[in-house]
């Protein structure tokens, strides 16, 4: 298990909000956290320790300049999400991305929408996409969510579609949509999951709170699971230690 570090950017700062409130009128939401550090030097704290994988997370516009800053602090080492596209995606490559996240392009309007999933693996090649499969639980099983985490897709995240989303991209990143920002825990059962039938690499996110439950996560994903924190971490304003948690995983 493998810990993967966050840079959450919102108006070109480095900030915690709750997801579920950013607004596309006026890019506003409501903030956990905003941090006096910029993009570039959470960027070289992750180099330092060597965190590779983590990803920088761009929510609404205004933010290209602080990826742009936390990129070039540290080339191939670090991943980005928020508004990609196939017509921007090498764009961040070539800033120093080693690998784009992708949600809405591809979760569109309920479905899986193959077209925009093979002008990706086009544009970057499979090794450089990453899918976001952040779900929420309905029925006793796992659905994709997008726009903000509002709205269900027909995509169930299964042993099925794990197996064939795994054919276009390198790795998945997967938020506990129900749990996300609660700390109360990580979802074990999503995780179980998670660890029996995804075919290549993934990244949980969701309630993480204390060092139990990262052992918690470890043990219940066998060890293949990884795990990326955001508000609960000291480095966001939480009680969790960031040189714990890397301690932790690099045991």
């Amino acid at each position: 298990m493998q810990f993967r570090p966050c840079i959450d950017l919102h108006q070109g700062k480095v900030k915690q909000i709750v997801g579920s409130t950013l607004k596309d009128q006026d890019n506003s939401a409501t903030v956990n956290f905003e941090s006096d550090q910029s993009a570039g030097d959470y960027a070289n704290l992750y180099r330092k320790d060597n965190l590779r994988g983590g990803h920088i997370i761009k929510l609404g516009p205004d933010n290209d300049e602080a990826a742009r800053e936390a990129l070039s602090a540290w080339p191939g080492g670090l991943q980005i999400g928020g508004g990609i596209t196939a017509e921007n995606a090498a764009e961040f490559i070539t800033m120093g991305a080693s690998h784009i996240i992708v949600t809405s392009y591809v979760f569109k309007d309920g479905k899986i929408n193959f077209e925009n999933l093979h002008k990706l693996v086009a544009a970057v090649g499979k090794d450089r996409l990453i899918l976001d499969l952040s779900c929420k639980a309905k029925d006793d099983d796992y659905f994709i969510v997008t726009d903000r985490w509002q709205n269900f897709t027909d995509t169930k995240v299964s042993k099925e579609t794990l197996q064939e989303l795994a054919e276009y991209c390198d790795e998945f990143l997967v938020h506990a949509a129900s749990v996300e920002g609660m700390m109360q825990g990580p979802d074990l059962k999503l995780v179980s999951l998670l660890a029996e039938h995804s075919p290549i690499p993934v990244t949980y996110a969701g309630g993480i709170t204390t060092l139990p439950d990262i052992e918690n996560v470890n043990k219940t994903g066998q060890g293949k699971v990884h795990i990326t924190i955001g508000s609960a971490l000291d480095l966001f304003g939480g009680k969790l230690s960031y040189q714990d948690v890397v301690e932790y995983c690099q045991q």
